[in-house]
C-alpha cells in the first residue's frame, strides 16, 4: 500500500461509478474522486488513469485530468488571479487556485501581475502553496555538471551580470548579459549549456554549444547556405548582432568564428556589403 503523491501525476485504477463521477483507488488514502466534468468519455471500472491530484475547497482530495501549469517541486511564471486577507491565489490551470501566504511572498502581490514561484506542500497544513522566496528551495549541494552538458533553464530575474536562471528545476545559474543577442523574459524556458561550475557551486550558462565544435558545425551550415543563396550573403562580421541572429539563430560571435574559418579554408571572400563564396 502507499500514499498517492500530492501535486504531482498519478496512475490510479477505477473502483467506482457514480452519478458526479468515478472513484479513484487511493491506496491508504482510500476513493478520490474524479467529478465528471474530467472523466474520459470510453472509460471503466478497472480502467487506469493517469491523473493529477490536489485537494479540493473543503480540503479534500480531488483529481483531475487537466494538466497544472506546474507541479509540486516545479517552478513556474504565473498569474495572481485574486487577493484576500490571507494572501494571494494564483491561476496554474485548475479550478481551485494556488495558494500564496504573505509570507511566502517577497513583496504584496497585485491582482493581474505575473511572479515566479516555487510550488511545494506545507508540512504543517498538508496543503499545496507556492512561495515567491526562490532562493530558499534551490539546492545548496555543488552541481554535478560537466562543461558542455546540456541542460533545462528557466529565466528567473534580470541583474547587471546578466540573466538568472534556475536550472533543471534544481539549481541556480548565470547566462552573462554580453553572451544574449535577444532579450530574455521571466518565466521563459529553454536550453542552455554549462560553461563551468564555479567553486561556490553558481553555475555559469551559454545559450550556444560549448567550444570549437560549435564553430565548425555553424561554419558547415553557413557554407551550405552560401550555396543555397547563390553564392552570396548581405552579412558580415561588422553586421547587427540582431540581423545576424534574425538570419542564422547565432550569436555575432559565432558567425564571425565561422566566418573566420570559412575565410582560412580559403572558401569565401569577405566585402563591406557581405560575403562570397569563392568560385561561384
Amino acid at each position: 500500500m502507499s500514499h498517492v503523491k500530492l501535486g504531482k501525476y498519478n496512475q490510479l485504477t477505477i473502483v467506482k461509478e457514480v452519478d458526479f463521477g468515478v472513484y479513484l483507488d487511493g491506496d491508504e488514502d482510500g476513493e478520490i474522486l474524479l467529478p465528471s466534468r474530467y472523466v474520459p468519455s470510453d472509460s471503466k471500472v478497472g480502467e487506469i488513469l493517469n491523473v493529477f491530484i490536489y485537494l479540493d475547497s473543503e480540503e479534500r482530495l480531488v483529481a483531475t485530468t487537466l494538466s497544472p501549469l506546474v507541479e509540486v517541486g516545479g517552478y513556474a511564471w504565473l498569474k495572481v488571479n485574486w487577493v484576500n486577507e490571507y494572501g494571494a491565489f494564483l491561476d496554474w490551470g485548475l479550478m481551485k487556485d494556488l495558494f500564496v501566504p504573505f509570507r511566502e511572498q517577497k513583496q504584496r502581490m497585485q491582482q493581474g501581475r505575473y511572479y515566479l514561484v516555487h510550488v511545494y506542500v506545507d508540512a504543517e497544513s498538508y496543503r499545496i502553496v507556492a512561495s515567491a522566496k526562490i532562493e530558499r528551495f534551490l539546492k545548496k549541494n555543488i552541481p554535478p555538471y560537466k562543461t558542455g552538458e546540456e541542460v533545462d533553464v528557466l529565466v528567473w530575474t534580470s541583474t547587471e551580470l546578466g540573466y538568472k536562471v534556475i536550472v533543471d528545476n534544481a539549481y541556480s545559474g548565470l547566462i552573462y548579459g554580453d553572451e544574449v543577442y535577444v532579450p530574455l523574459c521571466t518565466g521563459q524556458r529553454m536550453l542552455a549549456y554549462v560553461k563551468q561550475v564555479r567553486d561556490d557551486g553558481k553555475i555559469d550558462l551559454s545559450l550556444q554549444k560549448i567550444g570549437y565544435t560549435r564553430v565548425v558545425d555553424f561554419a558547415e551550415v553557413l557554407l551550405e547556405r552560401l550555396k543555397e543563396e547563390g553564392g552570396y550573403v548581405a552579412l558580415h562580421d561588422k553586421s547587427p548582432a540582431e540581423a545576424i541572429y534574425d538570419m542564422f539563430g547565432v550569436s555575432k560571435k559565432t558567425f564571425k568564428k565561422a566566418v573566420g574559418d570559412l575565410y582560412k579554408r580559403r572558401l569565401i571572400a569577405i566585402s563591406e556589403a557581405g560575403i562570397r563564396l569563392l568560385g561561384s
